[in-house]
């Protein structure tokens, strides 16, 4: 075979294989193609069996169980009333168990579902017959709870388990829309499930936003207010999410000759759903910005301010509304440091336009508080040696006085005029006088300085009247005064 020929079948043989590694990729692509196919089938069919409940629905019954639940009088209506009474004491006395057991008991969830149902299937008589019960339930409600919480004692007392039913929001709307679902897919499914119906009126909640509404009407009508857009909220969201169940489920429309009324009515149920839950949606917004702005000024607080230990932090005020930040501090705060928590309040995004105001007080800054505890130390030495100077003066004026004190006694001892001549004289000149005593009495005002004052005691006769026997006192006293030439006279009887 020549070299030309071994080159040609070499060529046809590298030919050969690279089809057959093609052919083999190929068919490893196909391979694959239909595992995933195969995978994606098995998928779709595992999770189809898994959701799809419309196999399981029983429509007659479900139909007969709801417009059996509409009816309200006689035992609905005082069962109605004591879960009534049973929420509002547990709102009260702020008692969840309370709460949830009055949830438990309610019949208010009839006619809701019987709103949803009547629009879903278009029945107009059990839309009006489950608008006009519950339109009954509501007002029976209404003043069962104002009733209770005007008249019963300390029932004016607002409870968190009362004030967390006066602000709804968006997850309020999520409660009752997926509360109201699971509740009618489990009323549609053959047989009840309990625990799923008892689970539901637990998180719809429609006992405890009425109860709230009557404590509004006896107290506070904002409250009213509030409360009562919350039931609304829980109202509209389960009879929608019971509408779009028994859509999905397909069941059997009746069918009127107008039609444009049944759809007209539609709309406006649409209508009316939109325009509830748009204030619930912008409530959640506002709570959503508020716990954002909330958390960036606790963390800056933690980060920036408290963990600072050269910082002496009194407090923070933070005003939402004018984007400002008040700080104020003991203690005078460096410019520098201002400026720094200035730079790092830029780096949390809900609050970096936020303005810091910094208040601290210059008058307790380190260095003055050490200049002024020595000016303090200085003037008590200065004190002390003043005090002592004044106490050295006042002893030797107290060693004075007494020297006064002790000449004066004796002088006063010494001039005593004779009392047997002075009483002789008395009685010559006062002949009514019956009784006539004299001493000289050493008093002290002060405790440190002594008077003498002369004591005279009198006993006039009885038959005397007492105006003369006053003027005579005088006319003895004016007579005493010359004759021992003093002028301090004390006239006792």
């Amino acid at each position: 075979m020549s070299e030309e020929s071994k080159f040609n079948f070499s060529e046809e043989e590298e030919k050969a294989e690279a089809l057959k590694k093609e052919q083999s990729v190929e068919q490893s692509k196909e391979n694959v193609k239909k595992d995933a196919q195969g995978l994606f089938t098995s998928i779709s069919k595992f999770l189809s069996e898994l959701l799809d409940f419309r196999d399981d629905t029983d429509r007659d019954a479900t139909i007969q169980a709801i417009k059996g639940d509409i009816p309200f009088k006689g035992a609905t209506a005082w069962i109605l009333i004591c879960s009534i009474f049973v929420a509002s004491i547990g709102l009260n006395a702020n008692s969840t168990a309370v709460v949830i057991g009055a949830m438990l008991i309610s019949p208010l969830m009839g006619p809701i579902l019987g709103i949803g149902l009547s629009i879903a299937i278009n029945d107009i008589d059990t839309l009006k017959k489950s608008l006009i019960n519950l339109v009954t339930m509501i007002v029976l409600s209404l003043m069962t709870a104002f009733l209770f919480f005007k008249f019963f004692p300390t029932a004016d007392i607002m409870t968190t388990e009362l004030f967390g039913r006066t602000k709804p929001d968006l997850r309020d709307v999520l409660i009752a829309f997926f509360g109201g679902a699971a509740l009618i897919i489990a009323r549609t499914k053959k047989g009840t499930i309990a625990s799923v119906i008892f689970g539901v009126a637990i998180a719809t909640a429609l006992m405890p936003p009425l109860c709230t509404a009557g404590y509004g009407l006896a107290h506070n009508w904002d409250y009213f207010i509030g409360a009562m857009y919350l039931f609304t909220i829980n109202t509209i969201f389960i009879a929608l999410a019971t509408f779009l169940v028994l859509k999905i489920l397909r069941f059997p429309m009746l069918r009127y000759a107008n039609s444009k009324k049944r759809k007209r009515i539609a709309q406006l149920a649409s209508l009316i759903a939109v325009l509830v839950m748009a204030p619930a949606i912008w409530t959640f917004v506002n709570f959503i910005t508020q716990s954002g702005l909330e958390g960036d000024y606790n963390n800056f607080m933690e980060t920036e301010v408290k963990s600072n230990h050269e910082l002496w932090l009194q407090k923070g005020i933070p005003n939402w509304e004018e984007k400002t930040i008040t700080l104020y501090f003991n203690g005078e705060v460096p410019d520098a440091t201002i400026a720094d928590l200035e730079n790092e309040i830029k780096t949390y995004e809900k609050i970096k336009d936020y303005s810091l105001v910094i208040q601290g007080n210059k008058n307790r800054s380190i260095d003055k508080i050490s200049d002024a505890y020595d000016r303090a130390i200085r003037d008590l030495d200065q004190k002390d040696i003043i005090i002592t100077g004044l106490q050295n003066q006042i002893e030797g004026l107290q060693v004075n006085i007494t020297n006064l004190n002790k000449q004066l006694e004796s002088k006063t001892i010494s001039n005593t005029i004779p009392f047997s001549s002075l009483s002789r004289d008395a009685k010559v000149r006062f002949k009514d006088l019956e009784y006539f005593g004299y001493s000289n009495m050493l008093e002290s005002k002060d405790f440190i300085n002594i008077d003498t004052v002369s004591v005279v005691r009198l006993k006039w006769n009885t038959n005397l009247p007492d105006s003369i026997q006053v003027k005579k006192e005088e006319e003895l006293k004016t007579w005493i005064s010359t004759q021992l030439n003093k002028s301090n006279i004390l006239i006792l009887k």
